[in-house]
């Protein structure tokens, strides 16, 4: 398992975000089982804002070099310049671990310490007084969008303390364990997959989002023909990677890289989600 040097505070906050990321602060989230670390993207003004919680995948939340990755990056620029306040919990660097998209024994689950990080970044925020607490929703990508599903789970608890997630986006979420579980979302959920995704595929996530909605669960499904995994991430061409924990076939082995026409298509319909 990789692990990460925990640096002194200033140190580590220094190397944490790029110089590029100026529409980004560092935040520290307290009040949970572990204190969190996080990026924050807030719109100019007073407020109140609409609020986003965004879960990051398997890979964590920034580069090797401790800059957010370009892809979460461009998501918290995007939205906060729609208007929304954009909080990234790092579940990963907060613990000292790096990527764990190779590690099968993962001791911070998206169905458990991940959907307990979710639920403190929703309560940080409800707490701000320039957020909207009534209108603060959760997006993940891959083992995120995983973690987001299990956050708005019928079968999860309804948080104790403020108000609860408004909506719920899930962009290539793993689908097979939920599907199995006969997962119903609570509030409204989007899911977002590609047709061509080899790591997480979509066909689990269609039989479960079949299945909720036959009990008339609020769940909608977009799929995109073409597209591998991490179709929304800017300028990488698709290639192959090896050596993952878990993937499509079982291999460890999958296709990822940008498809320009879902990258277009999430990017307008996000944010639309969002402000239902």
């Amino acid at each position: 398992m990789g692990r990460l040097i925990l640096l002194p505070a200033i140190i580590a906050w220094t190397i944490f975000l790029s110089p590029s990321a100026f529409a980004a602060e560092p935040i520290v989230i307290e009040g949970g089982r572990q204190s969190l670390r996080g990026v924050l993207y807030r719109p100019p003004g007073d407020g109140p804002f609409p609020a986003v919680v965004a879960m990051h995948g398997c890979g964590g939340l920034t580069t090797k070099s401790g800059s957010i990755t370009a892809r979460f990056h461009d998501w918290g620029a995007r939205l906060q310049a729609a208007g929304f306040a954009v909080l990234f919990p790092d579940s990963f660097g907060s613990r000292g671990l790096g990527s764990q998209c190779t590690n099968k024994q993962r001791t911070v689950r998206a169905s458990r310490e991940r959907v307990d990080d979710a639920n403190a970044a929703r309560r940080w925020l409800q707490a701000q007084p320039w957020v909207r607490p009534d209108r603060v929703s959760v997006i993940g990508w891959s083992n995120g969008a995983t973690t987001t599903l299990y956050t708005v789970g019928q079968k999860t608890a309804r948080p104790a303390v403020g108000a609860d997630f408004q909506s719920a986006i899930a962009l290539y979420p793993g689908c097979r364990t939920l599907q199995a579980a006969r997962w119903i979302p609570r509030l409204p959920t989007l899911i977002l997959s590609g047709l061509a995704d080899d790591w997480t595929p979509a066909a689990p996530c269609q039989r479960m989002a079949a299945a909720a909605q036959g009990v008339g669960a609020p769940v909608e499904i977009l799929t995109y023909p073409g597209a591998y995994h991490d179709f929304d991430v800017p300028d990488t061409p698709v290639h192959e990677r090896k050596g993952l924990a878990f993937s499509g076939d079982g291999s460890g082995t999958a296709h990822l890289g940008t498809n320009e026409a879902a990258r277009a298509d999430v990017i307008r319909r996000v944010p639309q989600w969002l402000a239902r």
